[in-house]
């Protein structure tokens, strides 16, 4: 291997470190964001190189269609979260009294 090689590795070996690293502090919505997009762009690149089309193209549009994909779910997913199907139904309190129903009802349907 020659002396140009070894640098390049080290180069690109030192980039993708530091790429790492300065992921770690991402919230959710950065997360799913940027994972989205990476997922995208190899989804993009994997499917243009296979139909022989413009590979640095389908790579940009893949990573712009997983990034807002990414984005999109983050926000639905929070949707879901905060809800009112997720909120626990407020209790209601009734005076506990001789088999009376809240409405006064002391009578059975069954």
């Amino acid at each position: 291997m020659s002396k140009t090689q070894s640098f390049m590795r080290a180069a690109v070996m030192g980039a993708a470190l530091l790429a790492l690293t300065a992921c770690s502090n991402l919230d959710d919505t950065q997360q799913k964001v940027l994972s989205g997009g990476a997922a995208g762009a190899v989804i993009g690149t994997v499917g243009v190189a296979i139909t022989g089309g413009c590979i640095p193209c389908g790579t940009a549009i893949g990573g712009a269609v997983g990034a807002g994909t990414g984005y999109v779910l983050d926000q639905m997913d929070k949707g879901t979260k905060s809800g009112p199907s997720s909120s626990p139904a407020p209790s209601q309190s009734y005076p506990a009294s001789s088999g009376s129903t809240p409405h006064g009802d002391t009578s059975s349907t069954y």
